[in-house]
């Protein structure tokens, strides 16, 4: 299909459609986004009702505006926000009035306290709230608003609509992120097993170096998938601190176990999978295993997948057989020693790149069943 902009338009509208049909449908990341926008609505909504209705601020708007980017994904990142906004536009503020307050008109204040409110938004402490100082010196300074009286509805208004935003955030459906890190936890184990499984074919049946190089190449992308893993594990970890939902509608569900034994297996893997990938070129630099060597490799590598696969299971919510995946791994270390009984065979002949076979493989053993020996945990959905 050709990339033309109707094309890409209709795409984009159909991913568009999808995503809101899934948010109505079925509990996830579309869901949870669906949920924090109505939320962040409401939390405008609000604002603006108690300080442009109801008080009759003279600056109504900084309540709402402040309530809608404090509904973060995280209680405890709304809370630590609104106090760095409220420290940043206090002092954007403070900083403009000084400026007017010395200068005593708008273009000598701005071109005072601009360059002085920009700095101190990318002060580090202050994170993705810092920008937020040069926009109160703004406000300020294009509203005239340089009494004292006026610069303390400033910071009213402000630490008003910080207070809505967060309470919204925390009282009503505060958001716990479990699900993208049980799901990545799943796709984990269940990605080795689909790579596992291939690559013993392959070896069974036949394979080139371009087979074995997108075999090294998707290993190498396990350890991407890892990554995620340890990243969506934080982030769980994040959204349960100061959370509320505990002691109101439910107990926010833990993430997944300690996932670095599955950083070592995709490494070892990839370690495995880039000796074979060097045997397999036109001109290799060692020589490639005999089919007896590859034959016990690939024994070894399709029951390492049936560990992986069970493991799997047991991360989405499955039983997960405990029997089979002993088998699996006793029939993985036998495959093991078989290999490595082929460096004293003096008719097999050793080579380097069994040796790195062996020292890889008995690695990604160890690793694989430090990475599966514990109690799965069943996962659970994001609120």
């Amino acid at each position: 299909m050709s990339h033309t902009p109707w094309n890409l338009l209709t795409a984009e509208a159909g991913a568009v459609a999808r995503s809101a049909r899934r948010a109505v449908t079925s509990a996830g990341p579309e869901r949870g986004t669906a949920v924090q926008a109505l939320k962040a609505a409401a939390a405008a909504l609000i604002a603006w009702a108690v300080a442009g209705w109801w008080w009759g601020a003279p600056l109504a708007i900084l309540a709402p505006w402040t309530a809608v980017v404090l509904v973060h994904h995280t209680v405890y990142r709304s809370l630590r926000s609104a106090g760095q906004q409220f420290v940043v536009v206090a002092t954007g503020t403070l900083v403009a009035a000084a400026a007017a307050a010395l200068t005593r008109d708008a273009m000598a204040a701005m071109a005072l306290a601009m360059p002085v409110t920009v700095l101190i938004g990318t002060y580090g402490r202050f994170g993705d709230q810092g920008w937020y100082a040069p926009t109160a010196a703004l406000f300020v300074l294009t509203y005239g608003s340089y009494a004292p009286v006026e610069i303390l509805h400033r910071l009213l208004e402000t630490l008003l609509g910080a207070v809505i935003g967060v309470l919204v955030n925390a009282l009503v459906l505060p958001p716990v992120h479990t699900g993208g890190a049980w799901r990545l936890r799943t796709r984990v184990p269940a990605d080795c097993a689909g790579l596992l499984r291939e690559v013993a074919d392959g070896i069974e049946h036949g394979y080139d170096a371009a087979d074995a190089e997108d075999w090294h190449g998707r290993a190498l992308g396990l350890g991407a998938t890892v990554a995620e893993l340890r990243s969506a594990r934080r982030h769980a970890d994040e959204s349960r601190r100061l959370n509320p939902g505990r002691r109101m509608r439910r107990s926010p569900p833990g993430p997944p176990p300690v996932d670095v034994p599955w950083d070592r297996v995709a490494d070892q893997l990839a370690a495995a999978l880039r000796s074979l990938a060097e045997t397999a070129h036109e001109n290799p630099r060692f020589a490639a295993p005999t089919e007896q060597a590859l034959g016990a490799l690939a024994t070894l590598l399709r029951s390492a997948a049936d560990v992986c696969a069970v493991d799997a299971d047991r991360s989405a919510g499955g039983r997960g057989d405990e029997d089979r995946a002993d088998r699996a791994l006793d029939a993985a270390r036998g495959a093991g020693t078989r290999l490595a009984s082929l460096l004293t065979d003096p008719e097999h002949g050793t080579t380097a790149s069994l040796g790195e076979l062996i020292a890889a493989t008995t690695r990604l053993l160890d690793d694989l069943e430090a990475a599966t020996d514990h109690s799965g945990r069943t996962p659970a959905s994001d609120a």
